[in-house]
């Protein structure tokens, strides 16, 4: 299944800079067992300004709790917190939707990914 959303409303750039969007390295993930739905809880460290952050995410059709472990992904840091059953998520974790709609993390580069370091902001 593929995405037929329509594209959002346009914004400005100072509207984009709210979002905080940093790059983390996971440094650990457990199935959620208290999730509605079948999701991974993961922790990301986005360094020494932002430091550890948690969250709760559906992508266990293409990961599993120990491929994410050392990891990097990109996540919104600034959202409020939101409770998942008995879990606080602190930050989301971007993905795209492959053809079913399953949830395909974004991430840096993979060919220069040692040179992007954990806590630098997308721009």
């Amino acid at each position: 299944m593929t995405s037929d959303a329509s594209p959002a409303a346009e914004i400005g750039f100072a509207d984009f800079l709210k979002v905080d969007i940093r790059v983390g390295l996971v440094t650990d993930a457990q199935i959620n067992e208290e999730a509605r739905k079948p999701a991974i809880k993961l922790w990301v460290d986005f360094g020494p300004e932002i430091g550890s952050r948690k969250t709760s995410a559906q992508l266990t059709r293409h990961y599993t709790p120990e491929g994410l472990i050392g990891r990097k992904v990109l996540a919104v840091v600034n959202f409020p917190k939101k409770q998942i059953g008995k879990f606080m998520s602190e930050i989301l974790v971007l993905g795209v939707p492959d053809e079913e709609g399953e949830v395909v993390l974004l991430e840096p580069d993979h060919t220069i990914l040692d040179q992007v370091p954990v806590g630098g902001r997308m721009y």
